[in-house]
């Protein structure tokens, strides 16, 4: 299998009459109706801080790393989030399981506001809410037995499951592909895909309502990428998760997507519906992205226009006035006049609303002038 076609939603701009994203594809193409609203991101920020060297050191400006993002996410849902590196999405994933303390915001799950809970009631949120990490070597304890590492969630909670936690561990070792005699292995003694089914195992043991999956097949060869892909879509069915899938390959993150969310410099610049996005992106930024997308049909790369993007990603800890894309922006660039520029450059765009069907996050949002996939 190769990460195929599929894509996904949210915006402040557009043209009206867009449909209103209502469930989940399966591989046969068909919905599937969703639940209610599990996870709400309001207005989002996380901020690092920073001092100035010397003597007397000073406060000097934070790390913006994640800027004010909202979304809602539903019951059974798989919202991609994609950008270049540096961009906030794998510290936004952190941010939302609580890894990280926000600096400003809500976050509610399952309609409760669980924003920086500490104690006991994150011990209980861990319950629900889990995570699969990018590196699936670092993420292992080279110390520990796989048995352990699996185990090790059962034990923290103090939960006995039903035939012993040896038992449990080999039924989950078994679901994710992994031989349940290999108990008492140790992680060097695995491949890069068999470690990270091991994180995946270990992710799914306390059967979790959500995953945030950080870049969970960045490593990995290709040929093993698409089966990591295919265990995490089966087990999604198997088990009625919810993901929030973090990667920077725009095709992986297009075949297990519903919705996709585009982060440049802390903030989300477009959120749609996969197919809405992909067939029909309206973000200059989105644009560049998705034109940089190699397609194996020569005619239709012939055909299609190459977006260039100048300069480097501007630092989080100085972002640029107003629109914090207008100093790449081809748009803005070769198409606005200077009465437009100058409110790209003095102010900010709208900040997408929680429940837009295609939400745009430029003042001057459109269709690319070709295709750009």
């Amino acid at each position: 299998m190769s990460p195929g076609a599929r894509p996904d939603e949210g915006s402040t701009a557009g043209p009206p009459g867009r449909r209103r994203f209502s469930g989940r594809r399966t591989e046969t193409g068909n919905r599937v109706e969703l639940g209610e609203v599990l996870l709400e991101v309001e207005d989002l920020k996380k901020y690092f801080p920073m001092k100035t060297s010397g003597l007397f050191r000073r406060p000097a400006d934070p790390v913006k790393a994640v800027d004010g993002i909202s979304f809602r996410l539903r019951k059974g849902e798989t919202l991609g989030v994609v950008g270049e590196s540096g961009c906030g999405k794998s510290t936004a994933g952190r941010t939302i399981l609580q890894l990280l303390p926000p600096t400003a915001g809500t976050i509610r799950y399952k309609g409760r506001d669980i924003t920086g809970v500490t104690g006991h009631d994150l011990r209980m949120l861990r319950l629900e809410m889990q995570m699969i990490f990018q590196d699936p070597y670092g993420s292992l304890n080279p110390r520990q037995t796989i048995g352990s590492i699996v185990g090790a969630p059962f034990a923290i909670q103090r939960i006995d499951p039903e035939g012993g936690v040896k038992a449990e561990v080999q039924r989950l070792m078994e679901r994710v592909g992994l031989n349940p005699e290999h108990y008492n292995r140790y992680p060097h003694e695995f491949s890069g895909g068999q470690r990270q089914r091991i994180g995946i195992a270990r992710a799914i043991g306390l059967r979790p309502s959500l995953i945030v999956c950080d870049e969970p097949v960045s490593a990995l060869d290709v040929s093993i990428q698409a089966q990591v892909v295919n265990l995490l879509e089966d087990i999604q069915n198997d088990f009625d998760l919810t993901y929030v899938f973090v990667a920077h390959d725009l095709s992986v993150v297009r075949h297990i997507s519903d919705r996709v969310a585009v982060m440049y410099l802390g903030k989300i610049m477009e959120m749609a519906d996969r197919d809405e996005l992909y067939g029909d992106p309206l973000h200059p930024y989105t644009q560049a992205l998705l034109s940089a997308v190699p397609l194996p049909d020569p005619r239709k790369e012939n055909k299609r226009a190459r977006i260039l993007l100048t300069g480097d990603l501007p630092s989080p800890i100085n972002p640029p006035s107003g629109c914090v894309f207008h100093t790449r922006c081809p748009r803005f660039r070769e198409e606005l006049t200077e009465q437009e520029r100058k409110r790209c450059v003095e102010e900010v765009p709208a900040q997408l609303p929680l429940d837009a069907d295609h939400g745009v996050a430029c003042h001057y949002a459109g269709p690319a002038a070709a295709p750009v996939l």
